[in-house]
């Protein structure tokens, strides 16, 4: 099976993106894959791992030393691994999943998503990219992309390499299927 990255909201957040997180969490755990997360345990990103964890999922949370104590390490992940800094944190995440899947979150969130969207664009990897729309989140974002498309920013290309879904089953599908 699959070890499926996920990039999400680790501060506070309203109810409704916790409980897409817990729903994605029991798929990943339901289809036998591994979580890859940024190992903390609150808001989205505990969510996520906890409801791997409790449909019988492996997890395995990457964490900056940094953001031990800020993000409260997941210390119940089957595997947690704490690096340095940010940079050894994203690689070690990249290296450890087969796929991304990216919920709502910030900047740092965003960060991630474009990263690694942008790496599988440029060719330094083919795992899939997929971007779980739920509740139009991220519809801002989309539309400011077509117009960089419309533009000439950004490529077709570079935008058909974005797999975008508003279910949890279909983000799964697509994060586990090159």
């Amino acid at each position: 099976m699959s070890a499926i990255c996920v990039y999400c909201a680790s501060g506070p957040v309203p109810q409704r993106h916790i409980d897409l997180a817990a729903e994605l969490g029991s798929a990943i755990a339901a289809g036998g894959h591994t979580l890859v997360s940024g190992g903390g345990n609150i808001s989205m990103m505990g969510a996520v791992a906890r409801a791997t964890r409790e449909g019988g999922g492996r997890t395995i949370g990457v964490i900056p030393r940094a953001l031990v104590d800020r993000e409260v390490a997941d210390v119940d992940a089957d595997e947690l691994v704490v690096t340095e800094t940010m940079r050894q944190r994203k690689q070690i995440m990249d290296d450890r999943a087969d796929g991304f899947i990216t919920l709502p979150g910030g900047v740092g969130t965003l960060e991630e998503l474009f990263e690694t969207w942008t790496g599988g664009y440029l060719g330094m990897h083919d795992k899939p990219v997929v971007l779980l729309d739920a509740f139009d989140f991220y519809r801002p974002l989309l539309d400011w992309l077509e117009n960089l498309r419309e533009e000439g920013f950004v490529s077709a290309t570079a935008l058909e390499r974005l797999r975008v879904t508003d279910s949890v089953t279909r983000a799964i599908a697509l994060s586990t299927s090159r």
